[in-house]
């Protein structure tokens, strides 16, 4: 039985791929007050300026700005977890599940340094056996 080709998509649209087959998260910036945000939009929420969004590649790091330890959540779905809050350095905050720590209080801190990690979503796959690449973050 050969080994059959399965394809990776992206759980969410503002990951993408860059030349070397690197994954990023992909922002708009506005030209006119700098403001970064994920996903599409024709307006900037922060100066109402239209049409003066353009793509930008968010830094692989930053810092923790806020935390919530989830200890309920839908059937299943592993807990506890940490959802997180980040500070992009260069711009942008990103909401995301902090992996790689224990989550319990006293492991966290504000402004504790991250870096942006890429893998399989949890292991969960389509009808087609088809895995979703997603982010996360994890300290440095």
């Amino acid at each position: 039985m050969s080994n059959q080709n399965i394809d990776l998509y992206t759980a969410a649209s503002f990951i993408k791929k860059d030349d070397h087959d690197n994954f990023y998260l992909s922002g708009l910036k506005c030209d006119k007050c700098g403001a970064i945000f994920l996903d599409q939009r024709s307006t900037c929420s922060s100066c109402f300026e239209s049409n003066q969004l353009n793509h930008t590649k968010l830094s692989n790091t930053g810092t923790l700005y806020s935390y919530s330890i989830v200890h309920r959540s839908f059937p299943g779905v592993d807990v506890p977890y940490i959802s997180a809050i980040v500070d992009m350095d260069g711009g942008g905050t990103v909401k995301g599940n902090l992996i790689n720590i224990e989550p319990i209080p006293e492991n966290l801190s504000f402004d504790m340094k991250l870096k942006l990690v890429f893998k399989d979503a949890l292991g969960r796959k389509d009808h087609e056996g088809n895995s979703y690449i997603s982010y996360f973050f994890e300290p440095i």
